[in-house]
């Protein structure tokens, strides 16, 4: 099991989304580089900000890093943040993240007619993380 937000989570993430044929042809269009921002709770065993980059390009996930400075992060062409709790939402599909984008439930900095154009490719993205065998901080049994 991967935990996350973690480093082999996200080197398992990236491995998925190369492998995936429906994201290959859902993104086929796609350019641009996406940062997900998982903003800290504490209480939930995320003690800080961490910053997920992807560099996503026509249905290829090209580079993944994990835990990248804020201010490489936040360059990206589009942005996604939200707390924890809702990233863990969304990776066990309890949260479509475009209904969570329109909601104000996740913040977007980037173009949202783009995200919406690729809906479909944004769902294979939460396909896939949802497939990933996942550990969560706060799932862990307490020491």
């Amino acid at each position: 099991m991967a935990l996350f937000p973690g480093e082999h989570w996200t080197e398992q993430y990236a491995a998925a989304i190369n492998a995936s044929e429906p994201y290959k042809q859902a993104a086929a269009g796609w350019e641009g580089d996406v940062s997900f921002v998982i903003e800290a709770e504490p209480e939930k065993g995320v003690a800080q900000d961490v910053f997920l980059w992807l560099d996503l390009w026509h249905g290829d996930c090209r580079q993944a890093k994990f835990a990248v400075p804020r201010a490489e992060a936040m360059v990206a062409k589009f942005v996604i943040r939200a707390p924890y709790s809702r990233w863990k939402q969304i990776i066990k599909k309890q949260l479509d993240p475009i209904k969570g984008m329109m909601q104000g439930k996740l913040k977007l900095k980037g173009h949202l007619p783009t995200i919406v154009r690729y809906v479909k490719a944004a769902n294979e993205l939460v396909n896939i993380a949802s497939q990933i065998p996942t550990e969560f901080p706060d799932d862990r049994p307490a020491a």
